[in-house]
């Protein structure tokens, strides 16, 4: 189906995706350190049951600071985020008053190194004045671990999702993503992953065949849709040898800005959950927060590249990347599904994964961007 006839709910799957991990990254463990370890679980029961409020109070009390006992589970699938009202401010150490965010990292996923390259980045960006909440600094690290888990504390900081019909602020956010990425272009991740077919796609592929993922009336269809689309998406990323690498937010869609009004203190956007940090091409950042049809898409990148460009300078060959980038993202996600399918939350969540119907859905999608791969692409 051509981009200027999608349905708009389409368009909002592929940008609201959770948080997607990258191929082969996440079994690198290289610069892991030994946690302070815990009981051995029983192999029935997941490792984030374990984590009871008392554990999360307790990690906190280990760096410090003492919770009141007001505790509350935010959104998030990949890792487990608590805020946490304290007994006594942080006072000169953040902007937080007396609340706090609490990540407790899905153990195993990313290595210490690449936990601590992600700190490393938002630090840089805060200190170029770009409004991103990164980990506090507690007891000389960003970074702690108790029971088993690794874990960071942040600033508490509020807002809404930002209104991407308003031309200025697309504007407003294209600004700050120039200047998220002239930062992200001043040297590479070292431990991070990179955003790419193999990446994305061939470990992908991998990992649902060899688990068994694929129902067996869907897995040569399947299969076939699959090798046809990434035949297609390596030609268009073939076609820009010199596309620039740099390190990005890596998940950049409307959930992951928080937008403060006008007149208020620190107004405009704020971003939040660099967890998806790597390195790719800068329009992985700019796809996710453009929707509708083609018309309104054309005008939403209109404005964030206007504000991109008065901060940088956005290579518009990139924009034919959109649709591969896409691509990847559809297939990862199916990955990420088979990934976490033994933490009980994803069969109660997602009970359709697995089904006849689901992967018949995704290789209509697959076909789908098979042939959006191959139109025109957005220009701005």
């Amino acid at each position: 189906m051509p981009n200027a006839h999608r349905p708009t709910a389409r368009w909002a799957f592929f940008c609201l995706l959770p948080a997607l991990e990258g191929g082969r990254a996440s079994n690198d463990n290289s610069g892991m350190t030994q946690y302070n370890k815990a009981p051995a679980p029983r192999a029935d029961i997941h490792v984030y049951e374990h984590l009871t409020p008392d554990v999360v109070l307790d990690a906190l009390a280990s760096v410090g600071l003492f919770g009141d006992g007001r505790l509350m589970a935010l959104s998030s699938y990949e890792n487990r985020v608590y805020q946490v009202h304290l007994e006594s401010p942080l006072g000169g150490k953040a902007q937080a008053g007396d609340t706090v965010v609490v990540k407790f990292y899905r153990p195993g996923r990313w290595s210490d190194a690449q936990i601590h390259e992600e700190h490393a980045f938002a630090a840089e960006l805060m200190a170029a004045e770009i409004p991103v909440v990164g980990a506090l600094a507690l007891n000389g690290s960003t970074l702690h671990h108790f029971n088993g888990f690794g874990f960071s504390v942040s600033p508490r900081r509020g807002g809404r999702r930002p209104e991407l019909e308003d031309g200025e602020v697309l504007a407003w956010i294209g600004r700050f993503l120039a200047r998220i990425h002239t930062v992200g272009a001043a040297r590479p991740f070292v431990h991070r992953p990179r955003l790419s077919l193999q990446t994305f796609g061939s470990d992908s592929r991998d990992l649902l065949l060899a688990g068994g993922y694929l129902p067996l009336d869907m897995e040569s269809r399947w299969r076939q849709a699959f090798e046809e689309a990434m035949a297609v998406a390596q030609g268009v990323f073939d076609a820009l040898p010199q596309a620039r690498q740099l390190r990005l937010h890596g998940d950049c869609h409307p959930g992951n800005i928080l937008w403060t009004p006008e007149g208020m203190a620190l107004a405009g956007p704020h971003f939040v959950d660099l967890d998806d940090a790597r390195t790719g091409p800068a329009v992985q950042d700019l796809w996710m927060l453009l929707s509708g049809d083609r018309p309104q898409q054309l005008r939403q990148l209109g404005a964030l590249v206007d504000g991109y460009d008065e901060f940088g300078e956005f290579d518009r060959r990139e924009l034919a990347l959109i649709e591969p980038l896409r691509t990847l993202r559809l297939v990862h996600y199916s990955a990420w599904l088979a990934q976490r399918w033994h933490d009980p939350i994803f069969p109660i969540n997602f009970p359709w994964f697995g089904s006849s119907d689901y992967w018949k859905g995704q290789v209509d999608m697959l076909i789908e961007q098979t042939e959006a791969m191959q139109a025109a692409p957005l220009v701005a």
